[in-house]
């Protein structure tokens, strides 16, 4: 006699299929899968850590996208408005800090919510004309500030004694190979720990001694000068800060980590956090230097050299050994998460898969066009005679000037009601928004406009 028939089976899943993953990322272990070009994460029951150690978990992607926007270019900025204008540019750090903040949080938001990258977001909604031209926008200002990583690393390398022949090649496998062949939890925590390099210049703010009530005056009493000098830092401590690839490599962390959208809201605290850790950093790069250059009347910097000297109060004659190091360590970090922000641009542009968890197969433009800019970006690097500082401050400029378009982008997409439901901007996000959009608008055009009638 036949047995009956028992209910139908569910179907294993298993390990070899493609776009499943298996690894654990945040805070609990679960299956992950791509469907239709989305992250859906099958969560398991695994315990939930509590207390402390769960919120340094959430830190991740907002601190390192934040963190990043001090590399070599935003230590070359920040040291050349402390040397250059004192304290006077401390009152424009204290509301970059806040619209960081806000700008960052809704690209986390807006990954969250919707499970898709910035510029496949654009694409989708706008169409591929407007997509193409925001993908130009970034590769344009990303091209540059990728060279200037390496230029960093090459810079680092000369105060250690050693060639930037040999530093900037090995600098450039070092972040490819961690990129290519290391997971993404491993390469989050790389990055993470780079970010450590920073503690070294509160300690030097501190003890060079600044003038308290300058200090005081410049972080409450707005100065501004109709100067092209003074617009040129002003324009380039926006675009240092805010800068574009920032946003890109924001919202495509919280894309990878499958961020679920009625799960999001610790990872707001990421956001917050980093924007301020970061700030925090290059509020006390410019008092450093005010202090200690700018008191001194060594207010133009030309080398790595010069704005080491902002150090001498913590290491004294290893001033350069230090600078060295956290120069180095801003590089690299710079170095690995620029290319990655623009391979993520490129890909979503076009639809392509995306992302660190998969290989070379599966994902050919991501991981090919990452291969291409480290290797332009060291090569170009290498070029002799290049002025280290005014160079970095000049691409820092470039990208406040770009900075307007990208803004645009994510305060409509972050409006959109039918797109992010119950995660759509507020009143406070959208004055906020809106208000960083005007003001980095409002700067470009009077710097255009200075360098226009002192022609």
């Amino acid at each position: 006699m036949s047995t009956p028939p028992g209910p139908p089976r569910e179907p294993e899943l298993e390990q070899p299929l493609a776009g499943l993953n298996s690894r654990p990322r945040g805070l609990r272990q679960g299956l992950q899968m791509q469907v239709h070009g989305r992250t859906v994460r099958l969560r398991g029951f695994q315990r939930q850590l509590k207390g402390p150690w769960r919120w340094l978990l959430i830190l991740g992607p907002g601190l390192i996208a934040a963190a990043a926007g001090n590399d070599a270019g935003g230590i070359a900025t920040y040291s050349a408005a402390g040397a250059q204008f004192g304290y006077d540019l401390i009152w424009v750090m204290l509301l970059i800090t806040v619209s960081l903040a806000v700008v960052q949080e809704m690209c986390a938001r807006l990954g969250a919510a919707t499970g898709r990258g910035l510029l496949d977001l654009i694409r989708e909604h706008y169409g591929l004309r407007w997509a193409l031209l925001a993908l130009a926008v970034i590769l344009l200002a990303n091209a540059g500030l990728i060279i200037t990583e390496f230029v960093g690393v090459g810079a680092a390398a000369e105060l250690l004694g050693i060639s930037p022949w040999l530093a900037v090649p090995a600098a450039a496998l070092l972040v490819w190979y961690l990129v290519i062949f290391g997971s993404y939890d491993a390469v989050e925590k790389i990055f993470l720990g780079m970010t450590l390099v920073f503690f070294a210049y509160p300690v030097a703010a501190i003890l060079a001694h600044p003038d308290a009530g300058a200090l005081l005056r410049g972080a409450l009493v707005p100065t501004i000068h109709f100067n092209q000098a003074y617009l040129l830092v002003l324009v380039g401590l926006m675009g240092t800060t805010i800068t574009p690839y920032m946003q890109l490599f924001e919202q495509s962390s919280m894309v990878e980590r499958a961020v679920a959208r009625r799960h999001y809201g610790p990872e707001r605290v990421d956001s917050y956090v980093g924007a301020i850790f970061s700030n925090l950093m290059s509020i006390a790069m410019i008092v450093a230097t005010a202090a200690t250059l700018h008191a001194k009347g060594a207010t133009i910097l030309q080398t790595a050299a010069d704005a080491a000297k902002a150090l001498e109060p913590v290491a004294g004659p290893a001033a350069k050994v230090l600078f060295a190091v956290g120069l180095l360590g801003a590089s690299l970090l710079a170095g690995a998460v620029l290319p990655l922000a623009t391979a993520y641009a490129l890909a979503e542009t076009f639809g392509q898969p995306k992302g660190v968890s998969l290989d070379f197969r599966r994902a050919p433009l991501f991981f090919g066009l990452f291969t291409i800019l480290i290797v332009l970006g060291a090569g170009l690097a290498l070029l002799p005679n290049v002025p280290v500082i005014p160079l970095l401050v000049a691409v820092q400029v470039f990208n406040g000037a770009l900075l307007p378009v990208i803004l645009f982008f994510i305060l409509r997409l972050a409006n959109n009601a039918r797109l992010m439901g119950d995660l759509k901007n507020r009143q406070r996000e959208n004055v906020l928004g809106w208000g960083t959009a005007i003001l980095v608008t409002t700067a470009v055009v009077v710097l255009f406009a200075v360098q226009l009638f002192s022609h």
